[in-house]
């Protein structure tokens, strides 16, 4: 198949070009960057002023995860950048396939989302079917979700990524995080029993090459381990693989006036997410335990 993807210099966009490439398929990035992806066939450049409009080319499927880092300080002008970089964008870019030959228009899209979709929601189990929570992260995925079912009306698959915390060696969260555990500034975030959905990056690109490939993928999958963890133990799993303590912690009232609302929604946030869809069609996970994904990491 002829894969695009938009956001394809970023973690999970290298990792899922890697993947693809090397499972036989034909990758297309579309980059604002000139120099040309490593595991891509080809590299289109986009328009710097108008993003939106992809070079036509015949796709398959369109992968796309294009959109401002989360991480940061939010103040308003951070949250407006986010909320441009994902839910206008995407609005856009479907638009803009519109205007594409039919034969040229994908006939499958992935689009990125987040766990983030639910709120903060205890220790509830949350699948795909679970209902939209509230705050700025669970605005954001909804309406961003939103945006990308507009290639439905011209008959494509859509399937929504609902990602939860990528763990690589060369990217995203993991590399801060055994950095601080490394000089003993490790521990918990909090109380530490807010609930922590995670997944390796390995099964991240190799769930999204098989919801392509499974035909009954549709509409929102989880990409996240079946086994989530609460922050304290996750702390204590990742202080045991790096055999260093974890005895210090962050305290929320600390984190909230540092952090602002990025803090609440993405650190003392409790989000028990399991990945019904992906179980229920048969996806076997290569990393289904945190114990065994920071092995592979460390």
């Amino acid at each position: 198949m002829r894969i695009g993807i938009t956001g394809a210099t970023g973690l999970i966009g290298r990792a899922f070009a890697k993947l693809a490439t090397a499972s036989g398929h034909e990758v297309i990035a579309y980059s604002r960057q000139k120099t040309p992806l490593r595991d891509a066939a080809h590299t289109l450049q986009l328009p710097a002023e108008t993003p939106a409009k992809l070079p036509e080319t015949r796709l398959d499927v369109l992968v796309h995860l294009a959109g401002e880092s989360l991480m940061g300080l939010w103040t308003a002008d951070k949250k407006n950048r986010i909320w441009k970089s994902r839910v206008d964008l995407t609005q856009a870019i479907m638009a803009h396939l519109q205007s594409w030959s039919t034969e040229n228009r994908p006939t499958t899209v992935l689009a990125a989302s987040g766990i983030g979709y639910y709120g903060s929601r205890g220790d509830s189990l949350l699948d795909e079917q679970s209902s939209q929570g509230t705050g700025f992260l669970a605005d954001l995925c909804g309406q961003w979700e939103g945006a990308a079912r507009q290639a439905t009306t011209w008959g494509a698959r859509v399937v929504h990524l609902r990602t939860s915390m990528v763990l690589a060696e060369n990217g995203g969260a993991y590399p801060l995080m055994s950095r601080a555990f490394r000089y003993g500034l490790g521990g918990r975030l909090g109380k530490g029993r807010q609930w922590m959905s995670w997944i390796h990056v390995e099964d991240e690109a190799a769930l999204m090459l098989w919801a392509i490939e499974n035909s009954q993928v549709t509409g929102p999958l989880n990409l996240c381990s079946p086994h989530p963890e609460l922050n304290c133990n996750f702390t204590t799993k990742l202080a045991h693989s790096l055999k260093r303590p974890a005895f210090l912690h962050a305290p929320a009232l600390a984190l909230r006036l540092l952090l602002r609302g990025m803090a609440e929604e993405m650190l003392l946030c409790s989000q028990r997410a399991i990945p019904n869809q992906a179980t229920n069609l048969g996806y076997r996970f290569a990393y289904p335990k945190l114990e065994d994904a920071f092995v592979a990491l460390s």
